[in-house]
Order: C-alpha cells, then structure tokens, then sequence
C-alpha cells in the first residue's frame, strides 16, 4: 500500500502531535454536492450507486478533489448493508426512507438470521474500499465504517425507520433474550464486517449508534454499549503496520462518556449537545475526540461558521485529541461554498493550540 501524504487524522486519533487540527465530516460525500447528485442520477438509485464499487469510489472521492482541507475519506455505503446480506430485503421508498421486506417478529426470525460473510456476502463493499484505497494513492486515510448492533436492530425490528422504536423497545422489555440473540447474532456480523473493511484497505472505523440515544441509562449500557465493546475487543487492530482507531459514536450519547471511553475504543464521536471542553475533562486522556459543530451552523454565513469553529476550538483548547467534525451528518440543503468555509476555519484558526 502506498505510503500516507496526510496521516494528521490518524495521529489525532492516537492523540499524537498535530500541525492543525483535521477535520472531515459526516455524510461529506452526499446530496448538498451537485456532482454527487449527478453520480447518483447515473447510477439510478442510491443501492445501485452503493453497490456499484466505481461509482461509489467516484463519489467517495468528489469531497476530497472539491475541498483540499479534508483529512479523511469515509467509504460511501449504507448502515443497512448488514440486515440486508442477512435476507431482511433492503429498498428505498420515496420520501419514506430504508424499508425492509422482511421483519424480525420473534426468536424464530432471529434463529433464521445468517451471519454474512464479508468477502461473499458483503463483496462489494470490500470492492469498493479497495478500489478507494487504490484511487487515493496515500492522499489522506480511509474511513470504514458500520451501524451499531442497537441502530441495526430498530431496522430490523420496525421494518424501517421510527420515531418512537416501539417495537424494538417492545420486544426489548418484553422478551429480552430474544434481543440479546438479536443483537450477538449482529455483533458478530458487524465485527466481521469491519475486520473485512480492514483487511481491504480501511485505516479506520466508525461505529454509528444513531439511535442509543433513544434508550434509558440502564437499557444503554445492556443493550447496545456491551455489544459495541464486544465489536471493538474482536475486531482486528493492527494492519499495514499501523494501529487502526475505532471511533465510537452515539447520537444522544453524552450522559455515558465515562463508561464510552471504557469499551478499548480510540475516540468518541459527540453530538452538538454536548460542550466539547466538558467532555475532555470527563474522560481525561483515556480517548480522543471527534466533533461536534450543529450541522445547522453550516446553514449561517461563512463569518458565523468560522466563530462557531473557534468557538469549540477554544473549548477543546491546547493539544492533539480532537478531530473536528458535525456532531451529525451534513443536511442536502446546505450551500457546498459554506462547507468550504467550516474546512478552511478549522485549519486557520486550529494551529494556535498545536504551537
């Protein structure tokens, strides 16, 4: 594998010496981007651009050739990939979002759940991770990434996205075994996922808890943090000679910190409503950080954007740990010049405290 030109994510990561903060950002690859739409429009429809490893490599790649800032790719691909190499039967309904033909009901769905295999179930994913990884040629590192085993589970369990989960916290309350079954069976899957992402070339990897935050404390910590540390103690943590971070990251997750930066992982990812310098003083030096400007900031124009940056820069203060980022995805409707502006703020005004 070629040699990293730009490995300064990486090292904030591992909380080693930075010039300037790095940046990239959630969904970087997605629709606010007219050549992303352009791809999409080519590919005709969002699984067909995901399971094409060209144009999802194209799109992947579009962020990085528009904004020379970014210091990391993430691999462009769906959370849902998993329940859908599992039977679950994964479309996309205009204006309704991810729907699955199948539903998991009981504990005889979950007995019927395969585990995929990432290379022959899952092959053109790692196709296009290696295929990214070839195309970046070193530029900066490669984000792989997963849903969570909970976020997994409210898809599979609704049959599609919810507002209130009650099915899954239904089933949750109801029949806990069930689950817990439920939730090893995509452990596994997703530590196979990742180590597979891994072993094609990604130089990191994000565990996306979108929905733990929907949870109580108790149900949390049962239910979808033990499951994200068994990902994170079976994955593989060593490759092309080098350390690979994991990120977790559980929107809605700040009451649990202290016990997030015990599962073994590198870094937490935050959401906006948590002060970032609070954050660090709560977990110390156990982990980095990532985040965690309110994507809505990017609606504002390129004056405020680069007072908020400094704003949160200022709250994380002196040192390497911190890699900025949304504390959520990037909506469509922001204006892609506004995007440019939060990139370069964050290398301007971010190499004070790395002096």
């Amino acid at each position: 594998m070629t040699a990293l030109k730009n490995d300064r994510f990486l090292r904030a990561l591992l909380k080693q010496p930075v010039d300037v903060t790095p940046v990239w950002m959630m969904r970087q690859a997605g629709r606010y981007l007219p050549e992303y739409r352009a791809t999409r429009a080519k590919a005709g429809d969002f699984m067909s651009l995901c399971m094409n490893p060209e144009l999802a490599c194209e799109v992947t790649l579009q962020p990085l050739d528009r904004y020379p800032q970014l210091d990391a790719a993430i691999l462009f691909s769906d959370i849902l990939t998993i329940p859908d190499a599992m039977g679950q039967g994964l479309f996309f309904e205009s204006g309704e979002g991810p729907r699955f033909k199948k539903v998991v009901n009981n504990q005889a769905d979950i007995d019927a759940l395969p585990i995929p295999d990432a290379e022959k179930d899952l092959g053109y994913v790692m196709d296009a991770v290696r295929t990214i990884r070839l195309e970046l040629n070193g530029r900066v590192p490669l984000i792989g990434f997963s849903g969570s085993p909970w976020t997994l589970a409210t898809y599979m369990v609704e049959g599609g996205s919810s507002r209130d989960f009650r099915k899954s916290k239904a089933m949750l309350y109801d029949n806990p075994q069930a689950m817990h079954a439920l939730l090893d069976k995509l452990a596994q899957s997703v530590t196979a996922y990742l180590s597979g992402q891994i072993m094609a070339g990604a130089q990191a990897v994000q565990i996306f808890d979108s929905w733990g935050g929907a949870l109580s404390a108790a149900a949390y910590q049962e239910f979808s943090l033990a499951y994200m540390k068994k990902i994170v103690d079976g994955l593989i943590r060593e490759h092309d000679g080098r350390r690979v971070p994991v990120i977790l990251f559980t929107k809605g997750g700040g009451l649990w910190l202290e016990s997030m930066a015990d599962t073994g992982a590198e870094a937490l990812g935050l959401d906006w409503t948590c002060d970032i310098g609070s954050a660090r003083a709560r977990v110390g030096s156990k982990v980095a950080l990532q985040g965690n400007m309110d994507p809505s900031v990017l609606y504002a124009n390129p004056a405020a954007i680069r007072a908020e940056v400094g704003r949160i820069l200022a709250a994380y203060g002196n040192g390497s740990g911190h890699v900025f980022n949304l504390g959520h995805g990037i909506t469509p409707e922001v204006d892609p010049a506004h995007a440019g502006a939060f990139f370069e703020a964050v290398h301007e005004l971010s190499a004070q405290y790395h002096a």
